[in-house]
């Protein structure tokens, strides 16, 4: 009993700690992107792309790396741009841009695994947008597209202003930072969910699932040399594992790292990162969107893309011998996670910062502002939410009454 009771108290502190490590990054990456959401309007993006083409694919992935990480968010501003008459194509380039080549996306990387991985994610996307683009031109027949824009445009509940505010007195004025601070807050209000879930469960997963599990999901992992038949398999594994799950691109890198500490090859770990977007709750917001036909569509396109750059990124990198070392695959989890370092005082700064943002977020809220999501995925997900932080709560008392000497408040 004592055994169970202490790796829930070590699972407490792992998923605490991976928390402590990201905090700054979050907050970096979100006042980025809020900046960019606030003085690069979407009004600006529709105005901009039209059908598609080498130029509207290319705004529409530039659109995306400016763009929120939220796959959410994503997801409503690319049907937002589909219904305006952006083409499928450039539609997509825009939501796998936003979901794989966004700022904070890659810092988060960079805290929790290597510099493969960052580089894998940015040039994977790159690689997903372009093998989409080919596929889909291959195979979307023209009635399918018709039909799913219809479905969007029946369901686009308002219409937006056409009026694109000048940028240069935006970013002059105080009304322009109080709406930064308000999609601050938001960019927090939409990932919280999936990020407690993902940091929670990627303590539980580092705590209590012994390696020999994932050598047995993921065919050969812990191998110095997998073989093309074991990289293949993972990387299929890899988004087999994720559809299930309700977590967002930002709340499956924690995951990702103890994919990285149990031996997965980079091609497998790569496939989970790539999975965002083929979730169960993604495929049924873009049933909903777009109807079934479509919605299965853009997920076998999706599978079908992301398989296939995971594999060629793991040999791409493997002819540069720059695939990460088995050696260092255990640092992420056994670092020491509450030092004063730099960490702290970055932390610091962006609780502070965070903590002014809510003032003027309540401050300033409509009072019509509806504040939470009413849809089943959101209510599931704030249950499990509840629960992670109940877990956490007593995984932490179980930590003091152990009186763990590697516990550092």
């Amino acid at each position: 009993m004592n055994t169970f009771l202490e790796l829930w108290a070590k699972s407490a502190t792992v998923s605490i700690g991976f928390f402590w490590m990201a905090f700054w990054a979050f907050g970096l990456g979100y006042v980025i992107s809020s900046m960019i959401q606030v003085f690069v309007t979407e009004q600006r993006m529709k105005k901009s792309m039209g059908e598609a083409g080498a130029k509207s694919i290319a705004l529409g992935t530039f659109f995306g790396f400016i763009s929120s990480s939220c796959s959410f968010a994503a997801l409503s501003t690319t049907r937002a741009l589909f219904t305006k008459g952006a083409g499928l194509i450039p539609a997509l380039a825009f939501l796998l841009a936003s979901t794989n080549l966004v700022i904070e996306l890659g810092i988060i990387i960079s805290i929790f695994l290597s510099w493969q991985f960052v580089v894998g994610e940015y040039l994977g996307g790159l690689l997903l947008i372009v093998l989409m683009s080919i596929v889909v031109k291959l195979s979307l027949p023209k009635d399918l597209e018709r039909k799913a824009r219809e479905n969007a445009k029946s369901r686009e509940g308002q219409r937006e202003s056409e009026e694109i505010p000048d940028w240069k007195k935006l970013i002059k004025s105080k009304k322009g930072w109080i709406r930064v601070s308000q999609k601050y807050v938001m960019e927090w209000l939409m990932v919280w969910k999936d990020v407690s879930v993902g940091f929670t469960v990627a303590g539980i997963i580092s705590a209590f699932v012994p390696k020999a599990f994932f050598e047995t999901l993921f065919v050969g992992a812990g191998s110095d040399d997998p073989n093309f038949y074991q990289i293949l398999l993972q990387a299929i594994v890899g988004p087999v594992a994720a559809f299930f799950t309700f977590i967002g691109s930002m709340g499956n890198i924690p995951l990702a790292a103890v994919l990285y500490s149990n031996g997965v090859s980079f091609a497998g770990i790569m496939a989970f990162i790539f999975s965002d977007l083929v979730v169960f709750p993604v495929l049924r917001i873009q049933a909903k969107y777009y109807g079934w036909k479509m919605a299965l569509y853009i997920l076998g396109v999706f599978l079908l893309i992301l398989i296939f750059s995971s594999i060629i990124m793991h040999y791409g990198f493997s002819v540069f011998d720059a695939l990460p070392e088995t050696s260092v695959q255990t640092k992420v989890t056994d670092r020491e996670f509450f030092k004063i370092d730099y960490t702290f005082f970055l932390n610091l700064v962006f609780a502070l910062f965070s903590g002014i943002a809510i003032f003027l977020h309540i401050r300033n809220r409509k009072s019509d502002h509806k504040m939470s999501d009413s849809s089943l995925t959101e209510k599931v997900l704030f249950r499990f939410a509840m629960m992670a932080y109940c877990w956490l709560t007593v995984g932490l008392g179980l930590k003091i009454y152990f009186g763990l000497s590697d516990f550092v408040f």
